[in-house]
């Protein structure tokens, strides 16, 4: 550990504090004014690598998993509303905070995992942006890979323009997802009681080996590491009193904010789940886990010829969304753990190169065939990193000298361990049963 040696830089500078919420703003125009990192963060919650568990659980047992969905969305409430404290009650990030805390050899460690923990995220949300690409357009794996690293171009045009502008692609990217699988359930016309039954957890869950893996590779790669990081310097892009009158009210309305966005992200996990679920598990389908197999049969089974193309549009819009946010996220990691001084055009180009090269050199040498099992190793190396984001974050927000009042009262604190212990334990799991499965 080393003494506190901040620099002046603040998180994400040319974005820092651009947004006013005068004080004169009336309850509902200050909450539209916060409005916007918790949907950033929300599209972590429903990337491409998350579709995966959500296909293979509702064709394989039905609704039962649905309740595993909701505990893993109430946990990612409480986290990414830590991170948002964070940033909102010291005015730095959680890279910032980890450089300010540690030594220089434990900050650049924890740098250097967060980044592959961002490569292995990448991967999952450029192959399943890739893999839309094909089945909408025929257009090869590879090409797709590439394609999708415009991206950087996105996001440097919409930054230059305004933050705003960026927060309000990303909402509308989500919204077509929404509206996509709000189709996909009207199709599948799904078993209401069912569903419900589904939110309630059984003990099966437990006693059922198979379903206790898949359980676990929903809850266990649920909270992405990066989005930690993400959330807590995208919250300073409102600019509040900086006071502690501005401070709390800025916490209350980043806690809306977010526990909104991410009620989305649970009706759109849920929502893949009921309709493999309803397509696949009630006819008696029950190994689809596979996005192309999900997409060459949802239009067959439902007799609806569009259900495919509207899969496969979410599909896309899901993993681009992602791309997004990641590049964001590997600029804010590299900048509050390096306290790194670049051109933003040149940060962001080197934060991409290092998150899409992996995927276009992984991409070129499995195809087609390797899609499924890359999804699945992108998950296990985000519950390798995981608990390095997690634990940090926890660890600040209970610490009293660093957040004064805002620090987390023993009910929060209580939980917020609880959680972490919880994501710990599971991950362990998984990884023990993946590699269990891989060595056979």
């Amino acid at each position: 550990m080393k003494p506190d040696t901040r620099s002046d830089i603040p998180s994400l500078p040319e974005s820092y504090r651009t947004i006013p919420v005068p004080k004169t703003y009336s309850f509902w125009r200050k909450l539209l004014a916060f409005s916007g990192p918790g949907y950033l963060v929300a599209v972590g919650y429903m990337d491409p690598g998350n579709w995966a568990t959500d296909l293979a659980g509702g064709s394989a047992f039905g609704y039962t998993l649905l309740s595993v969905i909701l505990l893993a969305n109430l946990m990612a409430i409480l986290l990414q509303t830590l991170s948002a404290r964070l940033g909102i009650a010291t005015g730095r990030d959680l890279a910032q905070t980890c450089r300010d805390h540690y030594s220089k050899r434990v900050a650049i460690s924890l740098w250097v995992l967060c980044e592959i923990a961002i490569c292995a995220c990448d991967l999952a949300e450029v192959i399943g942006s890739a893999v839309a690409l094909n089945l909408l357009f025929k257009i090869p794996l590879i090409a797709g890979v590439i394609l999708t690293a415009l991206d950087v171009l996105v996001v440097m045009l919409l930054q230059k323009r305004g933050f705003r502008y960026l927060e309000a692609l990303v909402i509308a990217l989500i919204a077509l997802i929404g509206a996509s699988f709000l189709l996909e359930l009207i199709f599948s016309k799904p078993d209401v009681a069912e569903v419900l039954k589904g939110f309630m957890p059984t003990a099966q869950i437990v006693t059922n080996p198979a379903m206790l893996y898949i359980a676990i590779g929903i809850l266990g790669a649920t909270v992405m590491p990066h989005n930690l990081y993400l959330h807590s310097s995208i919250i300073q892009t409102r600019k509040y009193e900086q006071n502690a009158e501005g401070k709390r009210e800025a916490i209350r309305f980043a806690t809306i904010d977010t526990a909104t966005a991410l009620t989305l992200a649970l009706f759109i996990n849920a929502a893949i789940l009921i309709v493999s679920a309803a397509t696949f598990y009630s006819r008696g389908q029950h190994d689809v886990a596979e996005i192309q197999d999900a997409y060459q049969l949802l239009s067959p089974t439902l007799g609806v010829g569009m259900a495919s193309a509207v899969f496969a549009l979410a599909l896309l819009a899901s993993g681009q969304n992602s791309t997004l946010t990641g590049t964001l996220a590997g600029q804010i990691v590299m900048e509050g753990f390096l306290n790194l001084r670049l051109r933003p055009w040149l940060r962001r180009l080197i934060t991409r190169g290092i998150a899409i090269v992996p995927a276009v050199i992984v991409t070129a040498l499995y195809g087609n065939s390797g899609v499924a099992k890359l999804l699945l190793f992108s998950q296990v190396i985000l519950s390798v990193q995981l608990s390095f984001a997690v634990v940090p974050l926890v660890l600040f927000t209970s610490d009293k000298k660093r957040m004064g009042e805002f620090v987390n009262p023993p009910w929060l604190k209580f939980l917020a361990w609880l959680t972490t212990l919880l994501i710990i334990l599971l991950n362990a799991v998984l990884l023990f049963y993946t590699f269990r499965n891989w060595s056979k």
